[in-house]
């Protein structure tokens, strides 16, 4: 990875970006008045969200990352890798509809590019970030088809040095040292728990602490061990340089995490076992991660856009 990228340079690329947005949204919503405040982003197995907007009050807008400047086009099964911009519940919003990982070749700058356009272009007016994922149960409690909701992180490559700010910092934005003890809004939190009381949901919805893995390999059960050691209840390949870039942008966060698969914890078995317990037991697969999301996704759509419709009362 590139770490001595030029802050001026990236201005450039952003603001290329952002005036990109600003004509096609001109060309679109000349006369109407339609101003997102949220941005959503939609994780493996969840791409049914842009199915929620409300085609009858706004024909949505969608953008290909491939037609905006600098943006990276999103290569994962599952990730369709479009901006789309419409109304949810009444509540404007734009979505990532698939995003971008390291493991693709990206450097973790790109990967969050398009928190820093969206931030630009809409001139601060997006202030709340609704990031979901597919990740991996550490936590015995946890079943595939379970929520959690994201209350703390560890951010294991950052610790390492692959960190989204690491080099020249936009001090017209955020400060050189963020503070995430507060990443993840107790306000969003507690409004989620009660949107999912009220729709008498029968999914689970749990909290905990996500951590956070480059990929693209699952991981191993010693692994798996220590992420359970080290505090972690889901183990996934994004979001957390997304929520850090947003928070640095002064964005309030909500993460949401659907349990696709329960990662193998036991040690494996033995060479001096004539009968053991077969190696390939419980071993995960992006497919099982793309299945398990089809069967929760409806559940999942239902709740963040009923969420969102909630926004409203915040401001």
């Amino acid at each position: 990875m590139n770490t001595n990228w030029d802050l001026g340079e990236e201005r450039v690329k952003i603001e290329k970006a952002s005036e990109y947005l600003s004509e096609r949204f001109q060309e679109r919503f000349q006369n109407e008045k339609f101003e997102p405040r949220a941005l959503i982003i939609c994780g493996s197995g969840l791409s049914g969200i842009p199915d929620k907007l409300n085609k009858d009050k706004l024909e949505p807008l969608v953008i290909p990352y491939e037609l905006i400047p600098g943006f990276k086009r999103s290569t994962v099964p599952g990730h369709s890798g479009n901006l789309v911009f419409g109304i949810m519940n009444d509540y404007p919003v734009v979505l990532m509809s698939g995003r971008l990982h390291g493991y693709e070749g990206n450097t973790i700058q790109e990967t969050v590019f398009p928190i820093r356009v969206l931030h630009h272009f809409s001139k601060g007016g997006i202030k709340t970030l609704i990031v979901t994922n597919a990740a991996g149960g550490i936590n015995s409690e946890f079943k595939p088809g379970d929520i959690m909701c994201i209350y703390d992180h560890i951010n294991f490559p950052g610790l390492a040095g692959l960190h989204p700010l690491k080099g020249p910092n936009f001090d017209d934005i955020g400060p050189r040292f963020l503070a995430l003890s507060d990443a993840y809004s107790h306000d969003l939190r507690k409004l989620l728990f009660q949107t999912h009381n009220e729709l008498k949901m029968d999914r689970p919805l749990h909290e905990g602490t996500y951590f956070f893995a480059s990929g693209p390999t699952f991981e191993t059960r010693a692994e798996s061990r220590m992420i359970r050691i080290l505090g972690g209840d889901s183990v996934g390949m994004s979001t957390v340089p997304e929520v850090i870039v947003a928070r640095h942008c002064g964005w309030d966060v909500l993460a949401l995490s659907l349990i696709t698969n329960v990662a193998v914890i036991d040690h494996p078995p033995s060479g001096k076992i004539d009968t053991p317990v077969p190696m390939d037991y419980g071993k995960a697969s992006h497919a099982e991660v793309l299945e398990n999301g089809r069967i929760a996704s409806k559940d999942v759509e239902t709740l963040i856009s009923t969420f969102v419709g909630k926004l409203h009362y915040r401001e």
